[in-house]
């Protein structure tokens, strides 16, 4: 009798353990359906990275990669939005998430930062005069108030960087509204378009930037540098060109603004930006 009782018993527990789940130490079952989580690795080595802090600035949310590199975005996601990903000793990284992307798996994999790599900017930045149509890109996920249409942020850098050839660097840039953005489906405004805001260095145009995206890479003119000196980057924001009454600079919004040294970068000359 005391077999049929031990028997029942072990019969109901099966029964009550979900079907989709496996039991782990202490009774604890993990679900073993679909999961949400991301993963961050290293390039090189392919092994996970833990305590990564993931942020996304728009939205107020942040989130660290656990021993095994996953963490979950559990904010929801309706529009482009950017989103960093920092930890010591490796390149900032950033990518405009889209629509739906808190409920995909995806794998980053950060790569080791060299002597050489600087990071100039870490922190979500708007230019502007916070004048801007709901149709304009990417205007739906404007969280921060704008710091005015012009941006400066000087930087050391040493000689020894000479060796390789230097990149100004943007992790992600939204809120172009320029008209090659436009032709791209970058957003929905039909009557109007932008200039490109422009990069200097020391005083002397470098690029326009012409889309939104990530990882956008701008040589940096070597005899434009003051080598084992102070530098100084500018950007400026564009205006409506279609505006004649007053000057109506275009928001725009980026993050992670960074200057790589490397032998092995190569950039073609493709319509995103134009070097001077």
């Amino acid at each position: 009798m005391k077999k049929v009782f031990l028997f029942v018993v072990l019969m109901l527990f099966v029964g009550m353990t979900p079907s989709h789940a496996v039991v782990m130490q202490g009774g604890i079952y993990e679900n073993t359906m679909q999961k949400n989580y991301c993963t961050v690795i290293d390039k090189s080595t392919g092994k996970p990275i833990p305590n990564a802090r993931i942020k996304i600035p728009s939205k107020n949310y942040t989130v660290y990669s656990d021993i095994n590199g996953h963490f979950e975005i559990k904010t929801a996601i309706n529009a482009q939005t950017i989103m960093s990903v920092e930890k010591n000793n490796y390149k900032s990284y950033s990518q405009t998430l889209n629509r739906g992307d808190n409920i995909r798996q995806f794998t980053i994999a950060l790569e080791k930062s060299s002597a050489y790599d600087l990071k100039i900017e870490n922190q979500l930045c708007h230019l502007g005069d916070n004048n801007f149509s709901a149709l304009s890109a990417n205007a739906g996920d404007f969280k921060s108030t704008s710091a005015g249409p012009v941006y400066t942020k000087k930087f050391y850098i040493s000689s020894s960087s000479s060796k390789g050839q230097p990149y100004l660097v943007f992790g992600s840039i939204i809120g172009i509204d320029t008209a090659l953005a436009r032709g791209m489906g970058q957003n929905n405004i039909t009557t109007s378009f932008a200039s490109p805001p422009t990069v200097y260095l020391n005083g002397t145009k470098i690029a326009q930037i012409q889309v939104n995206g990530d990882n956008q890479k701008i040589r940096l003119p070597k005899n434009l540098i003051k080598w084992n000196q102070q530098n100084t980057i500018t950007i400026k924001a564009g205006v409506n060109l279609m505006q004649t009454a007053y000057v109506d600079y275009d928001d725009f919004e980026f993050m992670n603004l960074s200057i790589e040294t490397s032998a092995d970068i190569r950039v073609s000359n493709s319509q995103q930006y134009r070097n001077y």
